[in-house]
């Protein structure tokens, strides 16, 4: 296997720490998916510029050069197309930082994620117009043999794969599909029928960002064509646009192309391949000068130097939206999904947008095919590089896509009829967004609050549709004819919806005025548990070592570890093996006896502690938590979990702050159910992000010289990532 030396060399990060602190900082408790929107002025407001091959210079020039983008990237490459014409491609960084390889747009790959599901759907595209797809069939007739739950009436149509609203469970790439094998090949077929997930929604209801509906896409593509995907790709999309340096495969060409990916502190990420091979979801390798390639002819009606890859119904057909939660948000159109939400001016529907992400890599395409504009971004780090960017581009060269929206005369609901819109909301891919909605004390409003901004209010101006007061931001209802209700909140997460939880029944043995019952019930609500009120809760039986790990990484959206326990372990045979097993892989289970871990042994409240401190240190540095002061006996290597847990109010009602300020957490007692109940709450639901950045905020700004405080008063620079 031929490796360059540059790829094979010991890098800083290791691939599965850095796809574990990935997949914890999406999938466990502080979920970074929201796009805050704010960016660097680049042009002074109402200042519209025409966008010019200078002035398009410029703008990247600038841009990329402020101190609020320089934080985002290592290496970026970027390209803007009007009219047929490249009007700046250009390149930024270090392909390489340790090496000094500056970006070439036209020969540095890179990992475009997600951006593949838009090629994707251009083949499957191609096939409808060939005669041989029929969007409203039954996906199952094009791909045979995967056996999958599905007790709707209602088939799982290609349409649905295309615009993500399947109704199937969740299924995001695991642990051992990001990896350094690079002689190991699992096919499309093999990888979907160990996978296939459920439907568990109806299909059509709801919009769920789904990356599995476009790996069955691709395997439509082989299976109706009878080429290899790649093939295909190649000789059928690539090829006709002089796409060379574009491909669904890391061969050995792109091994010494693609850049180097690097993770949230600059720090290099080893090479790493995927499964399946290929990957059509979200495995495709190019430059900025081949999408640009992409997006002229897309924006020409399907035609690039008389090569047509499209006919110009079908370009007219993937630039239409075909679903909305509400008009001033929709969701996707085929192969496209809506651009971020502007502050008060919704997402423009002349706009289509793909983004993507992998370990190391963000990208964004955006196309406005009214203006026959297109600009393609990415970058080798995963992060909120486009966040700042998108809104800079639009309000410098065409601000009237942000302007704010504006509505008919209308008259808001009282608060007895905005009720039914009360209970938490679990977001349909990220279990741990959750929001919790209540009823306003006036007319036409609520108030929503997170684990990210807190509380704030939500005011009614249009049917079903709320402006949140503190984002300025649009958030929707949709209530589906079987009494679900659904809730798009574009901050947290704009890719999918949340759904309200369930009405909890309760536990025979949990007294509705029980300091405990928020949480138990809450827990309940969103399905944590069984919602039935003639079962016992057991509010003050111990939790077992095995049992706290198991409840954290299942609440969190977790599966287990697919990894064999080695046999001498004494969890080894443990029903909880799987859990224990990632529990150790993650980092959260540690410990001098990698042996033994005692699983049925009961944890004390430090313990538990500890254990989720270890994941969310990942986020949060521990020096922000120290002038905590705690009362009791807590051993030493528990005082930084406690010390944290405590300022982030991550705790039950048991916790009692003492006369003299001091904290008693009780650090030696065995952790109950009913304070297990509490923890898991709060980890949903507590405002963590908001703490802590106004404990960031506290803390005292070093000195700086006069060009150090010019900087300091740009804006700050999104924290953010988006799936």
């Amino acid at each position: 296997m031929h490796l360059p030396n540059r790829r094979t060399r010991f890098r800083t990060t290791s691939l599965t720490g850095a796809f574990m602190a990935f997949i914890l900082s999406l999938s466990l408790w502080a979920p970074a998916v929201h796009a805050e929107t704010a960016a660097a002025p680049v042009s002074e407001k109402g200042q519209t510029k025409a966008l010019t091959n200078e002035s398009a210079s410029a703008f990247l020039d600038t841009f990329f050069d402020s101190p609020e983008a320089k934080a985002q990237y290592v290496g970026a490459s970027v390209v803007v197309v009007k009219d047929g014409k490249v009007l700046a491609e250009k390149g930024y960084g270090y392909a390489d930082q340790e090496d000094k390889t500056p970006v070439d747009p036209k020969s540095t790959a890179f990992r475009v994620a997600s951006v593949s599901k838009t090629f994707t759907a251009a083949a499957v595209m191609q096939l409808v117009e060939q005669g041989k797809v029929d969007l409203q069939a039954d996906f199952q007739t094009y791909v045979k043999g995967l056996e999958f739950d599905n007790p709707f009436d209602k088939p799982v149509t290609v349409e649905n794969l295309l615009t993500h609203t399947t109704g199937f469970e969740i299924r995001d790439p695991q642990q051992e599909d990001i990896h350094a094998d690079f002689n190991k090949t699992v096919t499309m077929e093999e990888y979907a029928q160990q996978h296939m997930p459920p439907v568990v929604r109806e299909p059509g209801s709801a919009y769920m960002y789904d990356n599995f509906s476009f790996l069955l896409l691709g395997m439509i593509v082989e299976n109706v064509s009878g080429e290899p995907f790649e093939t295909y790709m190649q000789q059928h999309i690539f090829k006709p646009l002089g796409m060379d340096n574009s491909s669904f495969v890391l061969s050995d060409k792109f091994k010494d192309q693609l850049a180097t990916g690097y993770d949230a502190l600059h720090n290099p990420l080893d090479l790493y391949t995927l499964s399946p091979t290929p990957m059509p979801q979200g495995g495709m390798l190019s430059t900025a000068e081949d999408i640009g390639d992409f997006m002229i002819a897309f924006l020409n009606d399907g035609v690039k130097d008389n090569e047509r890859i499209l006919k110009e119904s079908t370009v007219k057909s993937m630039e239409q939206y075909r679903s909305s939660i509400h008009p001033v948000l929709p969701d996707t159109t085929y192969g496209f999904e809506a651009a971020f939400q502007l502050p008060g001016a919704g997402s423009s529907p002349e706009i289509i947008t793909k983004a993507g992400d992998l370990v190391g890599f963000s990208s964004y395409l955006f196309l406005i095919p009214e203006q026959n504009t297109g600009v393609f971004l990415t970058y080798n780090q995963a992060g909120a590089l486009r966040n700042l960017f998108y809104p800079a581009f639009i309000q410098t060269f065409f601000p009237q896509y942000a302007e704010p929206v504006e509505f008919n005369e209308f008259t808001p609901q009282s608060t007895d009829e905005l009720q039914r819109f009360a209970g938490l909301y679990a977001d349909l891919r990220l279990s741990t967004i959750v929001s919790s909605l209540k009823g306003g004390t006036e007319l036409g409003q609520l108030s929503i609050s997170d684990a990210f901004l807190g509380q704030r209010p939500l005011i009614q101006v249009d049917e079903n549709l709320f402006k949140d007061g503190l984002t300025g931001q649009f958030t929707a209802f949709k209530e589906n004819a079987d009494g679900t209700i659904y809730m798009k909140e574009p901050y947290l997460n704009p890719l999918g919806y949340e759904k309200k939880g369930q009405q909890p029944q309760g536990f025979r043995d949990v007294r509705p005025e029980s300091p405990y019952a928020e949480a138990i019930y809450g827990l309940q609500s969103l399905g944590h548990y069984e919602n039935d009120a003639s079962e016992a809760f057991q509010p003050k039986s111990a939790v077992t070592r095995a049992e706290f790990i198991e409840d954290v990484l299942k609440m969190s959206g977790l599966k287990p570890s697919k990894t064999t326990p080695p046999a001498d372990t004494d969890w080894a045979n443990h029903a909880a093996a799987g859990y224990i097993q990632l529990g150790y892989e993650s980092g959260m289970i540690t410990g001098a006896d990698s042996k033994q871990f005692k699983p049925d042994q009961v944890i004390t409240r430090q313990e538990a502690m500890v254990m989720i401190w270890r994941s969310l240190q990942l986020q949060y540095p521990n020096e922000l938590f120290q002038d905590v002061k705690l009362a009791g006996h807590s051993d030493k290597w528990a005082v930084p979990a406690i010390q944290m847990m405590v300022k982030l109010g991550i705790h039950g009602p048991e916790v009692k702050v003492l006369e003299d300020g001091s904290v008693d957490v009780l650090a030696h007692k065995p952790l109950i159910r009913q304070e297990e109940a509490a923890i898991m709450y709060q980890l949903f639901t507590q405002p963590t992000d908001k703490i802590v950045s106004e404990l960031m905020a506290q803390q005292p700004q070093p000195e700086t010289s006069n060009v150090d405080e010019a900087v300091e008063e740009q804006p700050s620079s999104a924290n953010t990532e988006t799936p």
